[in-house]
């Protein structure tokens, strides 16, 4: 699995719009065959930093969709609450699925 996270700064009093805005938008990544998933996290930290995860099957399916229409699309309505932010990509090693209750 290949694990996309970014760090969003955002500007300060539009985080509100921004997570809906994000909300709304989230279709786009998670519409593509190749996504496995999307979070969004508010940092505890930092005032006004977020992080959004997303896993896809592959680096080359994830490159796919970075340079299409839709991520662009996707990226320009998020782009006006940003103030600064980056990009790691990863593979995940191991995942350790949570033990199940009872």
């Amino acid at each position: 699995m290949f694990r996309v996270l970014l760090r969003m700064e955002i500007r300060p009093g539009v985080e509100g719009e921004f997570e809906r805005t994000w909300l709304e938008v989230g279709s786009a990544v998670t519409g593509h065959p190749a996504n496995l998933g999307q979070w969004l996290a508010r940092s505890e930290e930092e005032e006004g930093v977020y992080f959004i995860v997303s896993d896809w099957v592959d680096e080359e399916r994830f490159r796919e969709f970075e340079h299409s229409a839709g991520h662009v699309a996707h990226r320009t309505r998020l782009h006006p609450f940003r103030s600064g932010g980056s990009m790691t990509t990863m593979r995940v090693v191991y995942a350790m699925p949570a033990a199940q209750a009872g």
